[in-house]
């Protein structure tokens, strides 16, 4: 029987056999090659292991949804996942369910299941026929499970074991081969092959990975990936070139994930949230939280002996179980430990947080500030500007600043003119203003169109469906002259104090209406003398003079000064035809103030 200390300490002892293939040229690196073995962090393990243990009796007293779930519905990944939870309470002798027959037949259950519902390419579907990447994110897990298994080598695992390596095997070839859809899947795709290749070697495997790393990796300047999605993207990109760092003897890869760790320290709210409203994934209006990257700053602090991230690593063991995990339970994180021991090392001498600072990242164009549990993002650079659409994939959020002071919390400020139904705000650029604020500017405009030259006439009258901006029409736009109506706007953000604002917004050109959105996060309390419901809008407000303060305990925001009311300045928000014509909507999920106004104007709104 093998002890968790011995399982841990065989598992060390391979990765350093694995290091010492890939030095002499055998192409495997695995994790823990330069970091000095440490002492065990025995209350990490046991607080991970406890979780764990929760964690497996929560999928054993339902997992039969999970097979419903991969049969009738083609979802491999809740069940590849479910397998690799339990897996890892069976092997690890600290668990209390350490080798426990009645795992043996669940497992069994769900082995089988995947193998089934598996193609004869290999693939599943999970939303996506025949899909590559998804299909890699469940073999990631399996391959996790099956090395747990295969290091375990308990005689009663040995069909579930066949089973698992007969997926792994079908899975290769069709992941070889395979497309996919986004950035961060390339590197998912390859962190699956790169396990099965190490296992099982294949020259197509290989030549299919450095395929895809020949690509370069997509990291803007400033950390985040391509797709600035601080979750959803980079919660697939670093653990993907972490295995890839490992297991395909490109250490150069620890850099990119160090990179991006780095730059979420400026984009981490007091209470665990991360900020997200500069992403071009569906997180971008979505709260996340800073646990799903827990396992990331641990083994970076450990091989790096950064305080900094061994300070975030400790935080989050500090806040324990109360708090929110992302998409991946805390219990499901005791396989990475046992595949990766180094995880368990105690964390280097942590170091201050950076919780006083005002952080530029251009390449996003999103400025961070903080002051102690007081924050605040502006944020320039949504891409409508460029490509003037909204579309998946694309950064359309149109909210320009955010703030908090402890609990109080403006979830988004947005500016919607009444313009030719173009919708909202949102800015071209972000630069520094000359008093040391920053500056968002727009200018958009529409046109009216005169009749076309002759030389572009029709006798018949059937012109080409052509774009003029804001709809189509067979009208052949781009040969008519036009009369253009413009506006522009531009906003100045300034810090007047510790976690106080002021916002100069200055419109002109066209006469429109206007309406400035303040949405706030559920739970508070909103009161002020010049509050008025809006009609037909729940926990909607118009704030039509004097101040207004939202509160959540002692914590609060006072806001202001309203700007009138009347016909001409109507307390609504134009999304713009984009939306409206496809029914959609882009108000936020909060309780509102509208303060209103006729554009050309410039007007002060203060927040402290």
């Amino acid at each position: 029987m093998m002890g968790r200390r011995t399982f841990l300490t065989s598992a060390t002892t391979g990765v350093t056999a694995a290091a010492a293939t890939a030095a002499a040229g055998q192409g495997t690196a695995v994790a823990g090659t330069g970091v000095e073995a440490g002492r065990e962090d025995t209350d990490f393990l046991t607080f991970l292991t406890a979780a764990a243990d929760a964690r497996a009796t929560s999928i054993l007293d339902g997992y039969g949804t999970y097979l419903t779930e991969l049969r009738d519905r083609g979802k491999a990944r809740s069940s590849a996942r479910a397998l690799r939870t339990l897996t890892s309470v069976y092997v690890h002798d600290g668990s209390a369910r350490h080798r426990d027959g009645a795992l043996l037949g669940p497992l069994g259950e769900l082995a089988d299941a995947l193998a089934q519902e598996q193609f004869d390419d290999g693939l599943w579907d999970q939303g996506a026929a025949h899909s590559p990447p998804d299909t890699a994110f469940s073999i990631v897990d399996l391959n996790l499970a099956y090395s747990l298994l295969d290091k375990d080598d308990h005689r009663p695992t040995e069909k579930l074991r066949a089973t698992v390596e007969g997926i792994l095997r079908s899975a290769g070839p069709g992941l070889a081969t395979g497309g996919l859809h986004t950035p961060n899947h390339r590197w998912l795709v390859c962190a699956a092959l790169a396990r099965i290749h190490h296992r099982w070697p294949d020259p197509a495997y290989r030549r299919r990975i450095d395929a895809w790393l020949a690509e370069g990796i997509d990291q803007l300047p400033g950390g985040e990936y391509s797709e600035r999605s601080p979750n959803y993207a980079a919660a697939v990109s670093n653990p993907a070139l972490l295995t890839l760092a490992r297991f395909h003897n490109r250490p150069d890869l620890y850099g990119h994930v160090r990179d991006n760790l780095n730059a979420s320290l400026y984009v981490i709210e007091p209470n665990g949230e991360v900020e997200t409203v500069h992403s071009r994934r569906q997180d971008q209006t979505t709260p996340r939280h800073l646990p799903e990257f827990w396992l990331q700053y641990r083994e970076l602090a450990i091989r790096d002996g950064d305080g900094r991230f061994a300070a975030v690593a400790a935080l989050l063991r500090k806040r324990g179980t109360g708090q929110t995990f992302g998409e991946t339970p805390l219990g499901d994180r005791l396989a990475e430990v046992l595949d990766r021991p180094e995880l368990a090392r105690e964390l280097p001498r942590p170091t201050e947080l950076p919780t006083d600072y005002e952080h530029h990242d251009p390449s996003c164009a999103l400025v961070r500030v903080r002051r102690q549990d007081a924050t605040a993002s502006v944020f320039g650079g949504t891409d409508f500007p460029d490509v003037h659409a909204i579309s998946s994939g694309l950064s359309t959020n149109p909210t320009f600043f955010k703030m908090r002071k402890g609990a109080a919390i403006l979830d988004s400020l947005r500016l919607a003119p009444q313009f030719f139904a173009l919708g909202h705000f949102r800015a071209e650029n972000l630069e520094r203003a000359a008093d040391g604020g920053w500056r968002l500017t727009a200018e958009v405009r529409a046109a009216f169109h005169q009749p076309l030259p002759p030389q572009h006439r029709r006798r018949d009258g059937l012109y080409p469906l052509t774009d003029d901006g804001r709809f189509w029409s067979a009208m052949d736009f781009p040969h008519r002259p036009k009369e253009y109506r413009t506006l522009r706007t531009e906003v100045t953000v300034r810090e007047v104090a510790d976690g106080s604002w002021t916002l100069d917004v200055e419109l002109a050109g066209s006469e429109v209406p206007f309406a400035l959105e303040l949405c706030f996060r559920p739970g508070g309390t909103l009161t002020g003398d010049g509050l008025e419901t809006v009609s037909g809008s729940p926990d909607t407000y118009q704030l039509v003079g004097g101040e207004a303060t939202y509160a959540v305990g002692d914590d609060r925001i006072t806001f202001g000064p309203g700007n009138g009311k009347g016909g001409k300045q109507p307390p609504v928000v134009d999304a713009g035809e984009r939306y409206s014509w496809m029914s959609g909507s882009l108000t936020p999920a909060g309780i509102r103030v509208l303060i209103t106004g006729r554009s050309p104007l410039t007007y002060r709104l203060s927040l402290r």
